[in-house]
This record gives structure tokens, C-alpha cells and sequence, in this order.
């Protein structure tokens, strides 16, 4: 295989051209599906001719291992739902980040050079923090920890603390300095721990609200370490490096973007622990009023023009399929349908816009914030399905934790439905005065089985 080592670059750079390709295909819906097999096809070539690299040693561990990891990927991924999609992306690129450190131990034991020392140490931190993070936010998104902030008097300083132990035990690492008596052997050990435990205290306060953010951010982080990896090896690896800058890049840019469609900076998300306390800003004056079916089924099937906000409750409740069917069910009687899809809405960038693709909900029917907040004054019926911090007028008051933050504004519509399960808060932990609104009536049950019965109450009109 020596022999053919002159291939490795001229192949690495044809893997990056595709990795650019499937990103850029990534970026609208109607294409996603195809960047995913342009970027896996990239990958499974650039790690085919990883093999060709002179020296490499341990080949029969380095296939075994390839084939338990893609094994249970590929099982993991067909089995989880879109609901636990969010939870899924955690986890992989929790995994991605340990890699990342381990690759970064490994260069740290082996580098002659202060240069290459330096890079490995810097892309360590990052991909350690990158993994304990995501772990955090994977236990929060899937209920195995409390969701909301966890934060202790001091927290900052003592994280602080940590950073720069951190720092300072990888620099050793580099340097060694003979007026302390540790070896490396022991330097090293002290600064994975040590920036294992700042990801976990990192994360610990963020809430659960803002996960969607910390995940994009860590995958950026993610991708920054590999690319460091790649530069600290003797001979740089420049398939790392590309596809590194390239994942970096795009996670950074998600994730600015997500802040902005929050209206916060992500200082405030990183260590403001939104949500840590109970909401005392305001007394929201009024009562929730329900509806039954039959009155909803009523306003449907009179109206003009209908507009459907859908949020996490109808992932949870999976239930897009009747969605759809109660799209095609007023749009038979000429009736307006579009869906108003927030970024944020959901617990990653896109859940909505997928879940809709995959009940085969026409893309043209997808309307973001901007374009269709001008629509709800004329809007008869505004379906709320399971969303809530998305929908909360509570964001225009001065004074709100959510003040500031772009919503869908549906309050302005003439009736506003909200499908709930209960009338328990938002992931932010925030009430929401939408629901105590004088043209907002509260239709509760699961999703799935209250838009099934709705269906069936339409067709009688």
C-alpha cells in the first residue's frame, strides 16, 4: 500500500470538493437528502484512503472498529425518532468531539515540535469540552436530567478556575518545565480531566430551552478540534483540516444565526442560566378558556384562511401525518392553509420544516416569520399545535425574560386555537399570556388524536 501514498493528497482534495458540495446541498430542504450522500460519500472515501498512508500500523483494529461504530450508527439512526433526532445529534457529536481529544492525546505524546504541541493541546481542550458538553445536553434533551439551568453560587469563578488549571496543566504538557516535579505522564491526565470537567460545568447551567444553540455550538467545536488535530501530525492531515474548518464554519454560523432568531447574545445563553428561577415579572390577568371539537371543527370549516403553527408538541405526538391530512382536507374546500415554521421552533434548526417534508406537506405551504407574521391580522384560525414559547406575546413586554425574542404573532389573528396536552409552561419555563387571550380558546388532549377527531368533525360540514 506504500506504493500508492502519492494518492492520499490528490484524493484527500477531491473529498473536500464534495464535502463543500454536500454542505451546500444541505442548505435547502429539497436537496438536503442528496448533500447527506455527497458528505457521506466524501467521508467514506477520505477514511478508505487513510489506508494507503505509509506506516500505519494496528489495520485489523482500525476495520474493527470502523465497523462497530458505522454498525451501530447505522442502527441507531434508523431506529430513533424525529423526536429524538435533537438527542441523536448530541450524542454523535459528543462522540466526535472525544475523538477529537484522543487524537489530540495521542499527537501530545508523540510531538517534538512546540508548534504542533501547541495546536494538539488547543484542539484537546476544545474537543473535551466539545464531548462532556454535548453528553450534558443529551441527558437534558432526553429527560435524564432536569432540564432546567443548574447553577450554584460562585459557578463562573469556579469554571473559570477550571479553564485555566486547564490551560495551564497543557502548556505544561508542551513545555514540561524541570522546577515541577510531575512528568508528562502526569501533566497530560490532569488537563483532559480537567477540561472534561469544565464541558460538563459549562453546560450544567444552561437550560434546556437553549440546547438547540449549545449543540450547534458544539458541534462547531467539534469541527474546530478536528482541524487543529490535523495541522499538530508530523505530516498535516489536510482532509482533516478542510472538512474541520468546514464543519466549524457552518456550526458557528448556525449558531449565531439561532442566537439571533432568539434576539440574545450567546454570552447570555452560555452564562446568563435562563431560566434558573420562576417568572415573577408580571401578573397575567384572565383565565384559559377551552374548546371542544365540535365548535373548533366549526371555525375550520367557515374559514377563509387558516394558519398552522406547529412546535415541538406535534413532534412529540408525531402527529404531522394528520397534519397533512387536515391541510388537504380544507385546502379541498378552498380554504387558505399555510404553516408558520419559527426557527427556533422544535429542539433543533429545520425539526418542523422536516417533519412536514416527511407527511409530504408542500414546501410552498412553509412560510418563515418574517413572511408571514404581516398575514395574521387577516388570518380567520390560527392552529397552534404544541408550540408555546415560539407563540408568547410576552416576548413584546419590556421586563419579560423572553422580552426581545422574535415570535410568531399570532395573537393578532382573529381566533387563535392552542392544542395542548395541559397547561403546564414552555421548555423556557416561561408562561404565556397568549393562552389567557380573549380570541384564544384551548383544545386539549394528545395531538395526534385531537387533529384525527378534528379531521373527521370538519367532514360533516
Amino acid at each position: 500500500m506504500a506504493g500508492l501514498s502519492w494518492l492520499i493528497d490528490p484524493i484527500y482534495i477531491v473529498t473536500i470538493f464534495f464535502f463543500i458540495i454536500g454542505m451546500q446541498r444541505m442548505s435547502h430542504p429539497l436537496t438536503a437528502r442528496s448533500g447527506i450522500v455527497w458528505a457521506g460519500a466524501a467521508m467514506l472515501i477520505a477514511t478508505l484512503v487513510t489506508f494507503f498512508t505509509p506506516g500505519l500500523t494496528n489495520l485489523a483494529l482500525i476495520a474493527i472498529a470502523i465497523v462497530i461504530g458505522g454498525g451501530f450508527g447505522c442502527l441507531a439512526a434508523r431506529r430513533v425518532a424525529m423526536t429524538d433526532m435533537p438527542q441523536m445529534i448530541a450524542l454523535f457529536n459528543g462522540m466526535g468531539g472525544g475523538a477529537a481529544a484522543g487524537i489530540s492525546a495521542v499527537a501530545l505524546l508523540s510531538t517534538t515540535t512546540t508548534a504542533a504541541g501547541s495546536l494538539a493541546v488547543v484542539g484537546g481542550l476544545i474537543g473535551a469540552i466539545s464531548f462532556t458538553g454535548s453528553i450534558i445536553a443529551f441527558l437534558k434533551l432526553q429527560g435524564w436530567m432536569r432540564p432546567r439551568p443548574i447553577a450554584f453560587p460562585g459557578q463562573q469563578i469556579i469554571n473559570m478556575a477550571v479553564l485555566a488549571l486547564a490551560i495551564v496543566s497543557g502548556a505544561f504538557v508542551i513545555v514540561h518545565p524541570a522546577w515541577i516535579p510531575l512528568s508528562v505522564s502526569l501533566y497530560l491526565p490532569l488537563f483532559f480531566v480537567l477540561s472534561l470537567g469544565f464541558g460538563l460545568l459549562m453546560t450544567l447551567p444552561i437550560g434546556g430551552a437553549d440546547m438547540p444553540v449549545v449543540i450547534s455550538m458544539y458541534n462547531a467545536f467539534t469541527g474546530l478540534a478536528v482541524a487543529l488535530d490535523g495541522f499538530s501530525f508530523a505530516t498535516p492531515n489536510y482532509a482533516m483540516v478542510i472538512a474541520g474548518i468546514i464543519v466549524g464554519a457552518a456550526g458557528s454560523l448556525l449558531t449565531l444565526n439561532m442566537a439571533k432568531a432568539m434576539n440574545r447574545p450567546l454570552s447570555n445563553v452560555f452564562f446568563g442560566a435562563f431560566g434558573a428561577s420562576e417568572e415573577k415579572w408580571m401578573e397575567i390577568k384572565g383565565s384559559m378558556k377551552p374548546i371542544d371539537i365540535e365548535d373548533v371543527a366549526v371555525l375550520l370549516a367557515y374559514a377563509d384562511k387558516v394558519i398552522i403553527a406547529p412546535g415541538y408538541g406535534m413532534a412529540v405526538a408525531q402527529a404531522q401525518q394528520k397534519v397533512k391530512e387536515l391541510t388537504d382536507l380544507l385546502v379541498s374546500r378552498n380554504i387558505q392553509v399555510k404553516f408558520a415554521i419559527h426557527p427556533v421552533a422544535g429542539r433543533m434548526p429545520g425539526h418542523m420544516n422536516v417533519l412536514l417534508a416527511e407527511a409530504g406537506v408542500s414546501y410552498d405551504r412553509l412560510f418563515d416569520r418574517d413572511e408571514i407574521n404581516p398575514e395574521f391580522p387577516s388570518t380567520d384560525v390560527v392552529l397552534v399545535i404544541g408550540a408555546n414559547d415560539t407563540v408568547n406575546p410576552a416576548a413584546h413586554r419590556q421586563g419579560s425574560p423572553l422580552f426581545g425574542m422574535p415570535i410568531l404573532d399570532v395573537e393578532q389573528a382573529k381566533n387563535v386555537i392552542v392544542l395542548k396536552r395541559g397547561q403546564g409552561k414552555g421548555f423556557a419555563g416561561i408562561e404565556n399570556d397568549l393562552f389567557y387571550r380573549d380570541n384564544t380558546r384551548m383544545l386539549y388532549g394528545d395531538a395526534q388524536e385531537t387533529v384525527g377527531k378534528l379531521v373527521q368533525a370538519v367532514k360533516k360540514f
